[in-house]
């Protein structure tokens, strides 16, 4: 039988939680404490992309989703926390303050099921959220069930992937149980709390280390002159232990935060890898921004006023995503700056707005060939399908770096540009 929940904080994770349970009958009133939120939302405008969920709430927006600041009074099935848990990256300090404030606000409605969504260090469930429902309540149903979705697939996947379900107790993790098993396709059910806090900073971990190790081949591949992309892939072929990751920028709300919650959670050691492989994927967006002044500078002759066009300004094309969270280009800036470049700007999810607060000046697709030097930053499929040949035709562009190396080299170069690519310095074009 469909449940009745509420969902409090309309974030990414939220937001695609409510049109997801909307979507299999269930009942949701969607809560947020930013006004702003809660009146785009009211009026059925998404202030985030993720294919589905706009036409979720056209379809239920009145009716089985309801949203405002407050859960009502009424009792639910279950009371879902999907709040922000921000880290200082300065300090690697998480801030648990949102997700203790959501505590107390459920805490102040009828005991229900606690389900703890957001991401957090180990034992957080326990010590943050447990004491505001007890010191209410007496006593506390509790759950951990950690989002695992990536951007772009998170309707599909919130159904598709097994969800991961931990419990204060049995009475606890049953109830968990039935709240999700009328979502997801398979249900997980672990031992604790704790437990289930873990598999979710395990996912995430094991993906920036992936991902790190990727970009390390890449930066050594650098060093000696060869192509990282034809290493990994003779790596990789019909080999049978696992596949190497091509490199490539890592960021975004999850990956670029969650290594600090797993340090966060541990006391008398400190991980091993999971800090070096953050420290190794964050340095290098400015690493690239480094090497493109470089090649700049033998190219042209000097970089003051060189126009700069970068594709690709949200942290990934693909699943596509608007998320300026974790963006190379942040990093990126102060060093195109420092150097005098003139950076123009293009994304087919990002707003003209949104380039120009991080310094840029939009331009369309094709303004942005008539710069001197280019970088493609991620590989939304516009950038996948360019066809670079007629558009170099007329262009005075003389360094084209391709992060993902997703363009036609060959043509690139065979019209007089230098072509190179993460830990890829590229064939000296022949004049």
């Amino acid at each position: 039988m469909p449940k009745t929940v509420g969902v409090i904080g309309m974030g990414y994770v939220g937001l695609t939680l409510t049109a997801a349970l909307a979507r299999k009958g269930y009942t949701v009133y969607g809560v947020d404490n930013s006004p702003h939120v809660v009146e785009a939302l009211s009026n059925g405008r998404i202030h985030v992309y993720e294919p589905g969920v706009e036409e979720a709430f056209a379809e239920h927006l009145g009716s089985t989703i309801i949203i405002s600041d407050r859960l009502p009074e009424e009792r639910l099935d279950a009371a879902i926390l999907s709040v922000s848990t921000p880290v200082d990256l300065s300090t690697g300090t998480p801030n648990l303050g949102n997700l203790a404030a959501a505590a107390e606000h459920v805490a102040e409605r009828p005991e229900t099921l606690v389900v703890v969504r957001s991401t957090v260090p180990i034992g957080t469930s326990r010590k943050v959220v447990l004491p505001a429902l007890t010191a209410r309540w007496g006593k506390a149903r509790l759950v951990m069930a950690p989002e695992r979705t990536i951007q772009g697939q998170a309707l599909r996947e919130l159904v598709e992937l097994p969800q991961v379900i931990g419990g204060l107790d049995e009475e606890s993790l049953q109830a968990g149980v039935e709240v999700f098993q009328g979502l997801a396709n398979q249900i997980v059910p672990v031992s604790s709390l704790e437990t289930a806090e873990m598999v979710k900073l395990s996912n995430n971990c094991h993906t920036d280390l992936i991902y790190a190790f990727g970009n390390e081949i890449a930066l050594i591949a650098e060093q000696h002159g060869l192509d990282p992309l034809e290493v990994i892939r003779a790596t990789n072929l019909d080999y049978p232990r696992p596949d190497l990751a091509k490199p490539g920028y890592v960021g975004g709300g999850c990956l670029s935060k969650d290594p600090y919650l797993m340090i966060a959670s541990t006391t008398q050691r400190k991980p091993y890898l999971v800090g070096q492989a953050r420290a190794l994927n964050e340095q290098l967006p400015a690493h690239v921004a480094e090497r493109v002044v470089e090649l700049v500078r033998e190219t042209v002759g000097h970089t003051e006023g060189v126009r700069l066009s970068v594709l690709g300004w949200a942290y990934k094309g693909w699943p596509a995503t608007d998320d300026m969270r974790g963006t190379p280009i942040a990093d990126m800036m102060p060093v195109f700056r420092a150097v005098g470049l003139t950076v123009l700007g293009h994304d087919p999810m990002v707003t003209d707005q949104i380039i120009r607060e991080y310094g840029g000046e939009p331009v369309s697709l094709d303004k942005a060939f008539d710069a001197d030097a280019m970088i493609v930053i991620n590989d939304h499929p516009d950038y996948r399908a360019l066809e670079v040949e007629p558009r170099l035709a007329s262009s005075e562009l003389r360094v084209l770096f391709d992060s993902w190396r997703i363009l036609d080299e060959a043509a690139i170069v065979r019209h007089g540009v230098r072509y190179a690519g993460i830990g890829y310095t590229g064939k000296e074009v022949v004049a």
